[in-house]
């Protein structure tokens, strides 16, 4: 195959639905030589914040020397953007040769999108043999094709109420299949709530012999009034580190960057030792495209043009964006606080698009009165929701503030034209309109 038909191969199992479990993803990479137990590993679980804590490891990681492989998902718009080392993504010819190598395995079975990318990522960071290996859950924990590893750290970030349909609608559900990537004796750092979330976590970490350092109790990431923030570390007499900044937007992120030096902090029992140099320096130079993502520039049909102007200064022609993949309530509602406390803006013009499965009306309920206008629409796929239905979730008193625009070109053109450059058009509600809406405004995010 070459790189187009590798990439279309991949996008076709895309048919196969969902499936959870672990027992062929294991016999799987079996007859791929079991690439894994040539690895080491710190598996991130969680709700929200995975992305982002995983990446800080990785910016951190990489300022102190270390290989370092990293394993996120879902990608904005290229399929590459899942499997990183260091600053470098997967080449076409990297991908092109696990995939073919994969599909020539397979000979005709059936696998999933997910497993086939999780076994990618394990082929290729064995192959170029990487420090350690940074993965992220796909979805819940337990099940997760993610789950076949023994890591040196797990980490949870924090569980709140998504993807009911697999992991359960009660909050202990969800909390049990995300503590499924607790392992015996494997240290886990965790920024759970103490709700009945961090009772299962506490529990399962309990049956496993698995230490468990929690945010608040353990470690803490503090801001203070200088707008720098203060890291707290595990113990009585943890290493205390003032002073320090974070490039990610959002005050939540300082608990995402807490719990990434947490996981450093555990790592250090591996003999990967990180100085205070490193941190400092991979905090200030992390980013996470499509997470509380601010820029300005003109209409998006100018990118064509050469005329963004984005390094420059703002003109009447520009308009001010966010885009963030916010998608769960709790999501929806950190992205709430961060458009009252972290962005100035006359009016907000929001651009908004949902997968059918998510809560769409608990959603459309925290960020409605927030915004003069909504523009629903719709990104490619079919989980995606109809925008039609989107606005029969919206509060009736806010109604007269929505318009359907199903095509993502034309919603972002009318963003355009009802907004100006005093305001703020926000683009959120699933990560797959983000991917779409940020391609079409900045490009790709692999060039």
């Amino acid at each position: 195959m070459n790189y187009q038909e590798a990439w279309s191969f991949l996008d076709n199992l895309q048919f196969f639905k969902i499936k959870l479990g672990l027992k062929s993803m294991t016999q799987f990479l079996d007859s791929l030589g079991r690439p894994q137990k040539n690895l080491r590993f710190v598996h991130v679980a969680g709700t929200n914040g995975k992305g982002s804590v995983s990446v800080t490891l990785l910016t951190i990681l990489d300022a102190a020397g270390y290989k370092v492989g990293l394993y996120t998902s879902p990608h904005l718009s290229s399929v590459r953007e899942r499997f990183r080392i260091n600053n470098s993504y997967i080449s076409k010819k990297e991908f092109t040769r696990a995939a073919d190598r994969i599909k020539n395995i397979l000979n005709g079975r059936q696998i999933t999108y997910f497993e086939f990318t999780t076994a990618i990522a394990m082929l290729w960071f064995a192959e170029m043999k990487t420090d350690l290996a940074i993965l992220e859950v796909g979805m819940g924990g337990r099940l997760d094709a993610t789950n076949v590893i023994c890591p040196l750290t797990s980490i949870i970030t924090n569980v709140s109420m998504d993807h009911e349909i697999y992991l359960g609608n009660t909050l202990d559900a969800v909390a049990s299949e995300k503590a499924g990537i607790i392992k015996t004796g494997v240290p886990v750092a965790s920024g759970a709530a103490h709700d009945v979330s961090l009772k299962v976590i506490e529990g399962t970490c309990l049956k496993k012999k698995a230490p468990l350092y929690l945010m608040g109790r353990d470690f803490s990431g503090k801001s203070e009034p200088d707008g720098s923030w203060t890291y707290r570390g595990i113990g009585d007499s943890g290493q205390v580190i003032k002073n320090l900044s974070c490039n990610l937007k959002g005050e939540y992120q300082i608990g995402n960057s807490a719990i990434a030096l947490a996981g450093l902090e555990l790592l250090s029992d591996s003999g990967f030792m990180v100085d205070e140099t490193a941190i400092r320096q991979g905090l200030n130079q992390v980013k996470w495209p499509g997470r509380l993502e601010y820029f300005h520039l003109g209409k998006a049909s100018s990118i064509q043009d050469g005329r963004d102007g984005r390094d420059g200064q703002k003109t009447a022609a520009q308009r001010c964006y966010l885009i963030d993949g916010a998608h769960n309530p709790a999501g929806v509602m950190s992205l709430k606080k961060a458009l009252k406390t972290d962005f100035s803006f006359k009016n907000l013009v929001m651009v908004w698009a949902s997968m059918a499965d998510k809560d769409i009306s608990k959603n459309l309920s925290i960020i409605a009165p927030l915004c003069r206008n909504i523009i629903l629409t719709k990104p490619k796929g079919e989980r995606s929701a109809d925008p039609f239905r989107l606005r029969e979730a919206i509060p009736e008193k806010y109604l007269d503030r929505a318009i359907c625009i199903p095509s993502i070109n034309k919603a972002l053109d009318k963003a355009y034209e009802l907004s100006s450059p005093d305001d703020l058009i926000c683009i959120a509600g699933s990560l797959y309109l983000v991917g779409e809406a940020r391609r079409l405004l900045l490009g790709e995010v692999i060039p």
